[in-house]
């Protein structure tokens, strides 16, 4: 009994709103990091490495040891070489996906403003036309007098005869 209520539990889990929006985000999130890597690999990067006079950035190496080999051609020690082709296109990349979803973020946000200001304008229009309609009212029906009020002009108008 004990399994099948785990089971309805994490059932109940996987189909909240929160756990699908996070798996849809995930999905685009994923695809979109494809986009990026093919504009920084296929776009960007052969006017980077036209610059650097390679054709291929992630050949762009700096050779700290050369590699070693013995008189038959075998590689006794590997080459000891510093990637900063490969580096420089992941910084693009990455610079790429955080101004995208800077935008994103800033659109989103600039979004939320707007509505809370139209939100708060129609509460305040809201607000004071019930202040007008209820100084209407009041200028139509003054109030009705208290019971001292009644009994002290009594009291005048027998005070007068």
């Amino acid at each position: 009994m004990e399994k099948k209520g785990m089971i309805q539990e994490f059932k109940n889990f996987i189909m909240r709103g929160n756990v699908l929006d996070m798996a849809v985000g995930v999905i685009i999130a994923g695809a979109f990091g494809k986009i990026t890597t093919s504009l920084v690999n296929d776009l960007l990067m052969p006017f980077i490495s036209f610059i650097f006079g390679s054709r291929d950035m992630s050949a762009l190496n700096v050779i700290i040891r050369a590699a070693e080999t013995d008189a038959e051609g075998n590689v006794v020690k590997e080459a000891i070489t510093l990637g900063f082709g490969t580096f420089v296109a992941t910084i693009i990349d990455f610079i790429l996906v955080a101004l995208v979803v800077f935008l994103i973020v800033k659109s989103f946000n600039k979004a939320r403003d707007k509505a809370e200001a139209k939100k708060k304008a129609e509460e305040e229009a809201a607000k004071a036309a019930a202040e007008a309609a209820a100084a209407a009212e009041a200028a139509a029906n003054p109030p009705a007098p208290t019971t001292e009020e009644l009994l002290a002009e009594i009291r005048d108008l027998l005070a007068k005869k």
